[in-house]
């Protein structure tokens, strides 16, 4: 690709380095406050210069139905409006509170009096209205436009009825103002929600992380007989290019090699933990990192055409394709409203027929839209999230979505990557074979011994062995490299193994996989081949021991199963979840893993691409589905499942495609999240109960059911029933700290 496509793809990605973000058309945190771009950019400004080390959050662009919403900081912007206003509208609301004459006969005070005092609380409570009912006000007036009436509905109705029936009481001395209830709404809601925006808050930086895997240069081949390079843009590169790879470098593009044998990593795109080798003839992958020596690559794809590109799309699809989801609090809020208007509409009618339209009819009414708002509502499900998230952060996952956590209860197919996640993501020694006169140590240390100059994993794994075993591993000389056959080194004479009292002579050992048998023509006997086949079986490596050209022992080596990993399968299948592992490693292996940990379903070799289907397809069958992953090619499927979690020791763009990440790399945390969120979802019902029974007592009785028998539900004492409804929404949700998650 070329031309103005190519430079706009590069210019895209360098678009998202800087920190920019993709359009969200539908973007529910901004939905739910209403925040202007002018008033996030401002307050953002303000926390630069509150703190100069902090780090700017990135920008991000949101272009709503109604009117522009451009240039818009992340939702920190959303937490720090609603912190800001919280604490101004507390600091206005204490002398509203201490010159309201209904508090004043309660508590037996009188408060200080001065020329105006008494319009203390009047003028105050107007500014309360203005500054800190805004963004119900603004978020109300959506809910009324979409027909969705929902919690800043309901706090709108009632803050606006307190607000104009108070004014008016002031204004014509038709009653007692509501002043200290329009402020006490107005600050235990904003403390709602900014709790509620911290725990919402949710860095989109997944795609930022993949950008930055291509390097922003290459190394362009201008003359291939005398090897001249010149260093270009990356977005100048086109196809049949070629381009200089040097080790450590980042492949820049798609491509073929045409010079050069090296190791790459590919862990980052496809998911294999090992470095592939790469020759003449075999396809990179851009992004990847070359490891090895260098390689002259014939690019065959650049800009949207690669591989990485590709994900890149997925992650952004998938993140574009979310459900909007209502929390529950938001569904009791629109069941209060209806409910609120019906009563307020019955109260109206009835006193206007029991004792004709007036003051006392007004006054009925303003009761019930006021407390028909419960402070403890606003409150009943922030605390819980607050809290469960804390637990969660104390017990190894950090909850990145509030949603996710709710979901989680729900869920009932959880899918594993296996490399990282359910394995250790590096190679271990699973099991050692020997020959007549060899014990496990003497081939452990001798191998160790030959392998001590190698950087290959397997001569770490090896080393890692012997160290584990506490084996005395003898110096060796002369470290050949034996390229795609193993290493050569000489034993000194005289050095101590393990299973005898020292080598007589020096001793020439090798270590290596068949092709080293091959070329030296050693016969391994029927022992060590048997033992070979079935750890092949099993999906495990094998390399040998050759000393002075005898075989002396083969030692398998795989992917190493966590041992916290049984525990995990275990507890998900006993809360009822099916199980399943996806992997691009080969059926072989990812069957031995399966068998061993009792997977229920298996999905081997599989692509980057493929991952994010077999997501789709879980759904499909109406699951609902966890993905829990650590590499870039696991993002895509993050995104897209109703729940992504991501292995802390993982990349940064598998954490940023999460919902919720295991900071201790414990796939037992996975059953902790899904207790967790059981258990969190049972105290938010719970203290929605509380929080809107206030109202099933509360609003018959001020709307005056009881009137004929002298039970009349005043503003005052209505008051007092939402404190306590409130303090004891608080206490039950403190209690879901006494929960247990932890598996037996």
């Amino acid at each position: 690709m070329s031309g103005p496509e190519h430079r706009r793809s590069h210019g895209d990605r360098e678009r998202l380095a800087r920190g920019e973000q993709p359009t969200d058309r539908d973007c529910p945190c901004c939905r739910m406050c209403g925040l202007t771009a002018t008033e996030a950019e401002r307050l953002e400004r303000a926390d630069e210069r509150a703190d100069p080390e902090r780090e700017r959050e990135p920008e991000r662009e949101h272009e709503h139905d109604e009117g522009r919403h451009e240039a818009h900081v992340d939702h920190s912007g959303h937490e720090a409006m609603f912190r800001k206003r919280f604490f101004v509208c507390l600091v206005l609301s204490l002398p509203v509170l201490y010159y309201s004459p209904m508090l004043q006969d309660w508590f037996g005070y009188t408060a200080v009096a001065f020329p105006g005092s008494e319009f203390v609380g009047p003028a105050l409570g107007v500014a309360v209205f203005a500054y800190g009912g805004i963004p119900f006000l603004r978020m109300g007036a959506v809910e009324a436009r979409n027909r969705e009436p929902g919690m800043m509905l309901l706090i709108s109705l009632a803050i606006t009825v307190a607000f104009v029936y108070s004014a008016a009481a002031v204004a014509f001395d038709i009653g007692e103002p509501f002043f200290w209830e329009l402020v006490t709404l107005i600050v235990i809601f904003l403390l709602g929600h900014w709790i509620e925006m911290r725990s919402v808050r949710r860095a989109s930086g997944a795609l930022d992380e993949l950008a930055e895997l291509l390097p922003d240069t290459a190394e362009r081949v201008t003359d291939d007989r005398e090897g001249e390079t010149e260093e270009v843009p990356v977005d100048d590169l086109e196809a049949e290019d070629l381009v200089l790879v040097r080790p450590g470098a980042n492949v820049p593009a798609d491509g073929v090699v045409e010079e050069g044998e090296s190791n790459v990593t590919e862990a980052m795109v496809t998911g294999e933990s090992t470095p592939v080798t790469k020759e003449p003839g075999d396809e990179v992958i851009g992004g990847t990192t070359n490891r090895g020596g260098s390689l002259r690559v014939r690019v065959t794809a650049t800009g949207e055409e690669t591989t990485l590109s590709g994900i890149m799309r997925l992650v952004e699809e998938a993140q574009e394709s979310r459900s909007k989801t209502q929390v529950l609090a938001d569904r009791a809020a629109g069941w209060l409203f209806y409910a609120a208007l019906g009563v307020a509409v019955v109260t109206a009618v009835g006193w206007t027929a029991a004792v004709g339209f007036g003051l006392a009819v007004v006054e009925r009414v303003v009761t019930v839209l006021v407390i028909a708002c419960p402070h403890a509502l606003g409150l009943a499900v922030p605390l819980v999230v607050a809290i469960n998230t804390s637990m969660a952060a104390r017990e190894g996952m950090l909850v990145r979505d509030r949603i996710a956590m709710e979901q989680a209860r729900t869920l009932d197919t959880v899918v594993f990557d296996k490399t990282g996640t359910l394995t250790e993501g590096e190679h271990g020694v699973v099991d050692v074979a020997t020959t007549d006169g060899w014990d496990e140590d003497d081939v452990i240390a001798l191998a160790a011994a030959a392998e001590g100059d190698s950087e290959h994993m397997i001569a770490q794994a090896i080393r890692e062995a012997a160290a584990e075993r506490e084996l005395s591993v003898p110096d060796a000389r002369g470290f050949e490299a034996l390229e795609g056959r193993g290493v050569r080194a000489t034993i000194e004479a005289d050095a101590p193994i393990p299973g005898g009292d020292a080598v007589e002579d020096s001793e020439t050992v090798h270590v290596g996989g068949p092709n080293l048998l091959r070329e030296l023509e050693v016969d391994p006997g029927d022992d060590l081949v048997a033992f070979a086949d079935k750890a092949g079986e099993r999906g495990q490596g094998v390399v040998y021991l050759l000393a002075d050209g005898e075989a002396a022992g083969a030692i398998a080596l795989a992917d190493v199963i966590r041992e916290e990993s049984y525990a995990a399968i275990d507890a998900l299948h006993e809360m009822g979840l099916e199980v399943a592992m996806l992997t691009g490693d080969s059926e072989d292996v990812a069957r031995a893993v399966s068998d061993e940990l009792g997977i229920d379903t298996t999905f081997a070799e599989v692509l980057p691409e493929d991952k994010d289907g077999k997501i789709v397809e879980l759904q499909d069958q109406g699951k609902l589905v966890a993905m829990v992953g650590d590499g870039v090619n696991d993002a895509p499927a993050l995104t897209r499942s109703d729940v992504g979690i991501a292995i802390g020791s993982g990349t940064d763009v598998a954490v940023e495609s999460a919902e919720v990440v295991l900071v201790e790399n414990d796939p037992r945390d996975v059953a902790h999240l899904v207790r967790l969120s059981t258990k969190s979802y049972r105290k938010m019902q719970e203290n929605l109960v509380w929080a809107a029974g206030y109202n099933v007592f509360a609003l018959p009785l001020a709307a005056g059911v009881l009137a004929p028998v002298g039970v009349l539900l005043s503003p005052a004492v209505g008051a007092i029933l939402m404190s306590a409804s409130t303090v004891i929404v608080a206490i039950n949700a403190q209690l879901l700290r006494r929960a247990d998650i932890t598996l037996e």
